[in-house]
């Protein structure tokens, strides 16, 4: 029974999302945000962890505030009076839409829900809200993209705050999650610009994402003590592991690195010379958090097991996560071939 519940609302979020970006008004939009979200809700519950009901309460008040504003926005912009001809009035509408959207992407400096929601949810969860979650958003605010100050300023700052953040914690949902802020800034910066660099990076951080938590989540791995230790028994999985999470952090070898080199290339292009060069020294302190996760590992030998962690079909489970980071790993190498002979 519980599959047949879970099935129907993973299809009614995908199609919630279908309804977003194709709708041809704004209320349809928004429509399709509102069954989004109340498709997800029921998924958060789980009985066997006690934080998902806090999770899943604090994503449902702080979603049902940002599509409030939306409505608000969006009938105000509607609205055929004397007041809307003045442009500031119109700009201002538009920009409290533009920081309810980015209010449900999770990105700073509206960000203040994301961890503490990831940090109770399950691994599955987390990667729905890491990627899924992000395209409706996304996508609306591509057609309101006319403030390039306004999101250079959000762009800024979410690079800044993933990474002071990110340093101090030691729960890997909480570090996945303010990655998530320092990508959806590199992100919003192909959407001024140029859509289908938007949807390469989009994809290969999915990709990247999938790898990772699927990992994670074979080893039942949720804390930095649990990875060390886990991983002392696995070397393939501990190899595989710090690769993706190097391609995560967009270092050249990985297949990371080609979103990020595209989009430095659009900016410089279209003569954006001063946003990208403090993306990319607001980045190499991200760049350090995943590094010293990353060495950690590598070095770090837990002798002294706190937990056990149990699991089931190890073999098969390794095979086939060791197949699709072979392929994901190797897919820069691909790509690049394939551009030289075209």
């Amino acid at each position: 029974m519980s599959k047949i519940y879970k099935m129907l609302f993973m299809s009614t979020i995908f199609l919630s999302t279908l309804i977003s970006i194709s709708s041809y008004s704004w209320l349809g939009m928004w429509l399709g945000l509102e069954i989004n979200l109340l498709s997800i809700i029921p998924l958060m519950h789980n009985q066997k962890n006690i934080l998902s009901t806090e999770s899943s309460i604090k994503y449902f008040i702080v979603q049902a505030i940002a599509s409030t504003v939306i409505l608000l926005s969006i009938i105000s912009m509607m609205m055929k009076s004397n007041m809307l001809t003045n442009m500031n009035y119109q700009s201002t509408f538009i920009m409290s839409m533009n920081s309810s959207l980015l209010t449900k992407m999770g990105m700073a400096p509206f960000h203040f829900w994301f961890p503490e929601v990831m940090e109770g949810l399950d691994w599955l969860n987390c990667l729905l809200i890491l990627t899924w979650q992000k395209i409706a958003p996304m996508i609306l605010l591509m057609y309101n993209m006319k403030f390039i100050m306004f999101s250079s300023m959000v762009i800024l700052i979410s690079m800044i705050i993933s990474g002071i953040m990110g340093i101090n914690q030691i729960s890997l949902r909480k570090i996945l999650a303010y990655s998530s802020i320092n990508h959806m800034g590199w992100m919003l910066s192909t959407m001024m610009i140029m859509e289908t660099v938007w949807a390469y990076y989009f994809l290969v951080y999915t990709v990247i994402s999938i790898n990772l938590i699927l990992i994670l989540k074979t080893q039942k791995i949720f804390y930095l003590n649990q990875l060390y230790q886990s991983m002392n028994t696995n070397s393939m999985t501990k190899m595989f592991f710090i690769m993706n999470f190097l391609s995560l952090s967009g270092i050249p070898p990985f297949l990371g690195f080609m979103p990020k080199w595209l989009t430095i290339q659009a900016l410089i292009y279209n003569q954006m010379i001063f946003l990208p060069t403090m993306m990319i020294i607001l980045t190499i302190i991200t760049i350090y958090m995943y590094m010293r996760v990353t060495l950690s590992t590598l070095l770090m030998n837990v002798n002294e097991p706190n937990w056990d962690l149990p699991m089931k079909n190890s073999k098969f489970k390794s095979f086939y996560i060791s197949l699709i980071n072979f392929v994901t790993l190797t897919s820069l190498i691909l790509i690049t071939m394939t551009f030289n002979t075209l």
